[in-house]
This record gives C-alpha cells, structure tokens and sequence, in this order.
C-alpha cells in the first residue's frame, strides 16, 4: 500500500491522566470517521504538568499505564495504526522518568517504541524555565516501525532541532518522520514551522506533526499548529491554532522517491575535516 490517510491529533492535555484519555479517544474516533488510517497524538498525551513534583505520583510503569491500556484497545477497536505521541512513563530502577513514544498496530500491538533523546533544558524567555533532564532520562536510539504503507521514523519535539537525526532515519529506510510536540508559544511562534518543513526538505520524507495546543491547567502555554508536511516542503494540514481537533492529509508515498530523486541530497554526502585556522 503506497497511500494512506494520516491525521494528527491536536489536545491541550490537563493534570488529570483520565480526562486526557477521554480527549484523545474522541478525537481518534473523529478521525477515523473522516478515513484515517494513520492517527498521532501529541507529546504528553497522558499527563501534561511541569508544576514541580506535581506529576510524578500520578506515573506509573508501562504495564501499569491506564492512557497506553485504552489507546491501544482503541487502535484494535477501529483497525487503525495508532502513533501514541508521547506518554510519561516510570523506568525500573531509575529515579527519572521516560518520555516514551509508541506506535501501535490495528492488531493492539506495541510495534515500535521511542525514548525521546533530547532532553529540552532551555531559558525560552515565556516566564517558565525548563530543565526536563531533572524528571526525565534521555533515549540512547532512535526508532524505525515498518508498516504496510512506509517506514517511520520516530522522534519528539525537541529532537526538531537535531537534523542528524532525522537525516540518518531517512537513511535508514523512513518515508514518515513523526515529530509530536508540545512546543512553547514562544519557540513555536518563531522556529515550529522552519523546522519541520526543513525536516522534510532535508530528508524527503512526510513530516506528521501533532501538537498540544493552547493555555494548560498547570500554566504552560504550547502554540499548537499541528502539521503535516509533504516531502516537498509543502504544508498539506495545518490545525487552525491552538484549538483541540483533528487535521488529515492524504499521503502518497510514491513523492518521497519522486522528492529524492530531485534533489538526491541523501546520497551525496561528502567525508571533510575542519580547517580551524581557515588556513591551506
């Protein structure tokens, strides 16, 4: 299969895992009903609270974990591949947290996961201060799922800022680069849509991009603007803000070779040292 219709999930996740549970499944089954076939939920779909010690007795272990249970019922239920942007999710034998991606399969089952491994510890400027390696232990891999329409490759939002990464996914073998988010309003106003359209420039691949979106329970204010982006470059979605809903795009998965083929910039690289002095 070289097409499918993929859709991104755009929430505005609370302090309380289940209301977000309930949010998410609406919106999926909205999405189903326009004939998604891929969905992806945003970053933090569970739990989104960063008010210090506020989160972590509400986390639990992955086979403990009521949001991933019920999504990956869901995905079974409608026959759908499900991205689960991100959960928060405990490590045995750690004191910090995984910030887990997981791609589920229309069987139910876990086919892929991803630990996000840049940590966001960053002064943006919006008041808040965010040292996430604090609650959170960075991934040690990046992540490619195989499906029966294209390779994904797995990532979250301040990996955006790494193009290595991507690069070496779309080596790999990914048509799909996933890259769900809770962006500041800040960094998203300025830098969210250059990145993920840079993304899929670089590596010619679609870019599915949902996001949190707008003022949350625990203060934190995210911009939103869930996209989805041909390998092109081309925005073919874009969620209208910062308002909880659903945006789709029909993917065809034959662009990405007709993109690379353009511009085979994949297979061009070139091995050089660096000259410091700027000296022969």
């Amino acid at each position: 299969m070289s097409k499918i219709r993929a859709a991104c999930i755009q929430m505005r996740s609370g302090v309380d895992v289940m209301p977000n549970i309930a949010m998410a499944s609406r919106l999926i089954r909205e999405a189903t009903g326009q004939g998604a076939g891929f969905i992806a939920t945003p970053e933090m779909t569970n739990l989104l609270d960063i008010r210090p010690g506020m989160a972590r007795p509400k986390l639990v272990a992955q086979d403990d974990d009521a949001a991933l249970a019920a999504l990956r019922a869901l995905a079974g239920e409608l026959g759908i591949w499900l991205l689960i942007g991100s959960i928060a999710v405990r490590v045995e034998g750690e004191d910090r947290f995984a910030n887990r991606s997981f791609l589920i399969g229309p069987d139910r089952a876990i086919r892929a996961r991803y630990d996000k491994i840049h940590m966001f510890d960053v002064e943006v400027g919006d008041g808040q201060s965010y040292r996430e390696s604090r609650a959170y232990r960075p991934g040690g891999s990046a992540a490619l799922a195989d499906t029966d329409f294209g390779t994904v490759g797995m990532t979250i939002c301040y990996d955006v800022r790494f193009p290595h990464l991507y690069r070496q996914l779309a080596q790999a073998g990914a048509s799909i680069l996933t890259v769900p988010a809770a962006f500041t309003r800040v960094t998203g106003e300025a830098h969210w849509h250059v990145l993920l359209r840079a993304r899929a420039i670089e590596t010619g691949c679609f870019v599915v991009a949902p996001a949190q979106g707008g003022r949350h329970e625990d203060g934190r204010e995210t911009f939103g603007h869930s996209l989805i982006i041909s390998p092109w470059g081309e925005i073919l979605a874009e969620a209208n803000g910062d308002e909880p809903g659903v945006i789709w795009a029909d993917l065809n998965l034959e662009e990405v070779e007709m993109a690379r083929r353009r511009i085979p910039s994949l297979g061009n690289d070139q091995a050089f040292g660096l000259n410091s002095s700027g000296k022969d």
